[in-house]
């Protein structure tokens, strides 16, 4: 399970475990909420460095919104100060120096020329795909009671961690239809290295077959491949099991990434990014997944049970193109990728992390401070991300109201930049209920906005990095997708990370058959039930 981005230690909204004390396994453990804010609360608290930028931003566009209208106003003025004769004095003199005119355009053309040349290259989003399992040979839909009953059958959880494991599903926001790969599902469960390694290949191969098929694109022609996959790297790499699957060629720039968390996939995107900029005239395919079948925690310490609840099977494939040439056929336009990393921090750091219980078990603890450390990643994303998309209106009230609250003491809320002027549709990964809850109450979106994010989380559980992707096929297949639709991807990851992908529509994307929501998305949006108080 990527680690990063989920429900926290407590997927209500409003409330954080931060206080055990019942005995189990001879530690004295209890259960207590208590009711604190969970994110910064970002209308009190703003940072001067977004100011900054913000200003910087509006005084670079300053100038020519200044001089162009003048220029332009100067020149007709002077044109229609001309009279008939002195339009023609100037025609003549410009036939006695046609060799100036001609040198002058030369010029302008080689300027334009250098200038178009050394513009980064447009990174085109052609199409994607997300897994979906086809029998129960590929994945298993588990229901919470059945989820339960195996917990409890298989012998290495007690009392306690089965009850706290019912509410923690009942609390989820997830449905009784996400799926567990088939060698958890085994009575005793069966995690071994062939398994793990089918878990991956039926996910990875599954996204690729597809992907593949709806582009018409071959295995040979792929010039950069990026896998990212935190928990399980086997030898040979995942990178290498796709190109031996598909035969690729073998000057292929392969890459595998481990480690990352939920926010890996955005990672891989940017990674490839960079490469297309260095090489012309090919594609990149990013393979998103996670893997459970050895991932999956054995034990009775509760920070390290919230996963159990939680991951589910589920991987992209992404492809990407620097041919402009495929401009016609992309769906996207990638626009802008902001990285953050708080890793300096050592409770940043430290929030989500892999380690081994007291009984020497492996899994992934995650820290009651989980929902602060994401809020504060979030704050400083959003930082360097509002001056590049926000428009000027909202830079200028922004900057007016900081400083009648700065300089002028003045009793005043501090304003929050309207995200919605910006963006048309939010893809918040879907780590947790309470991280979907927090964003959009703090960033003032609607329940529409984060509508995709609660489906894809109530569908197919938190699927690691590759949860914006479903959550952007969700937006696809109920139609809201409109041509220069400008989409923000926000995903969280251990270390701690918080990253941005703006991409822009570049035609109005119709419902495919091909998409994961194809069999379900006319029975959404549903209804998520209301927590269940503890």
């Amino acid at each position: 399970m990527a680690k990063g981005g989920q429900g926290g230690p407590d997927p209500d909204s409003s409330s954080l475990f931060h206080q055990r004390s019942s005995l189990i396994n001879g530690e004295k453990l209890s259960l207590q909420i208590t009711k604190r804010p969970l994110l910064p609360d970002f209308l009190q608290s703003v940072n001067l460095r977004y100011v900054k930028l913000g200003y910087h931003h509006l005084i670079t566009h300053l100038v020519p919104l200044v001089l162009i209208p003048g220029l332009l106003l100067g020149i007709l003025l002077e044109v229609g100060s001309l009279g008939s004769d002195d339009i023609r004095q100037l025609w003549e003199n410009l036939q006695f120096n046609l060799v100036s005119v001609i040198t002058c355009s030369a010029l302008v053309v080689f300027v334009a020329t250098i200038y178009f040349m050394s513009r980064p290259r447009p990174i085109y989003l052609v199409d994607f795909a997300c897994f979906v399992a086809k029998d129960e040979s590929q994945a298993i839909k588990v229901p919470f009671n059945e989820f339960i009953t195996r917990s409890r059958n298989s012998g290495f959880f007690d009392p306690k961690s089965i009850e706290f494991q019912e509410k923690i599903m009942e609390r989820s926001g997830l449905s009784e239809s996400t799926y567990l790969p088939p060698a958890l599902c085994t009575i005793p469960p069966c995690p071994s290295m062939k398994a793990a390694r089918l878990e991956a290949e039926t996910v990875m191969y599954g996204c690729l077959d597809e992907l593949f098929e709806k582009t018409k694109v071959k295995p040979k022609e792929i010039g950069v491949l990026v896998v990212n996959c935190s928990l399980f790297n086997p030898t040979p790499s995942l990178s290498a099991m796709i190109v031996n699957k598909y035969k690729m060629r073998g000057n292929i720039r392969s890459y595998n990434l481990g480690g990352m968390g939920c926010s890996a996939s955005l990672i891989s995107i940017d990674l490839a990014k960079d490469i297309l900029q260095l090489h012309g005239s090919t594609y990149a395919i990013v393979v998103s997944t996670e893997n459970i079948t050895q991932n999956w925690y054995f034990g009775n310490r509760r920070s390290m049970l919230i996963p159990n609840c939680l991951f589910r099977v589920g991987g992209a494939a992404i492809l990407l193109s620097n041919k402009r040439k495929d401009k016609r056929r992309s769906k996207y336009k990638l626009k802008h990728l902001v990285r953050t990393h708080k890793g300096a921090d050592d409770k940043s750091y430290q929030c989500v992390y892999q380690e081994q219980d007291s009984e020497g078990k492996m899994g992934v603890a995650l820290s009651k401070d989980l929902l602060a450390i994401a809020g504060d990643s979030l704050k400083t994303n959003i930082t360097t991300l509002g001056p590049l998309v926000l428009p000027l209106s909202e830079q200028i009230l922004f900057f007016a109201n900081l400083v009648m609250r700065k300089l002028f003491n003045m009793k005043l809320k501090a304003y929050i930049p309207d995200f919605k002027l910006a963006f048309d549709h939010f893809c918040i990964h879907a780590g947790g209920r309470a991280v979907i809850d927090e964003l959009e109450k703090h960033l003032l979106l609607t329940q529409q906005h984060c509508e995709a994010s609660r489906m894809t989380l109530h569908r197919f559980g938190n699927t690691s990095s590759s949860s914006v992707w479903y959550e952007l096929a969700y937006t696809e297949a109920k139609g809201r997708v409109k041509k220069g639709n400008q989409v923000w991807q926000i995903s969280f990851g251990s270390g701690f990370k918080c990253n941005s992908a703006v991409w822009q529509s570049l035609h109005t994307i119709k419902p495919s058959k091909h998409s994961p929501w194809a069999h379900c998305i006319d029975s959404y949006p549903v209804k998520v039930p209301q927590h269940v108080q503890i």
